[in-house]
């Protein structure tokens, strides 16, 4: 039995498509310094591009 790997389960979620979708990185600190707009779209999930997510799903078995 192939267990899930927690450590990326935690940071990546599967998207109804069937994408893997991940928080973008930047938000913790100096916000002050960034842009409404910019503080805006890093708020948003992003989707993970195929050749990055092709060996997370190997560490999803169930998320299919």
């Amino acid at each position: 039995m192939q267990k899930t790997k927690k450590s990326v389960a935690k940071r990546f979620k599967v998207s109804a498509r069937g994408k893997l979708m991940h928080r973008s990185p930047g938000t913790r600190h100096h916000a002050s310094q960034k842009s409404p707009k910019q503080k805006r779209r890093l708020g948003q999930a992003k989707a993970l591009s195929e050749g990055h997510a092709a060996p997370l799903r190997r560490c999803l078995p169930f998320s299919r």
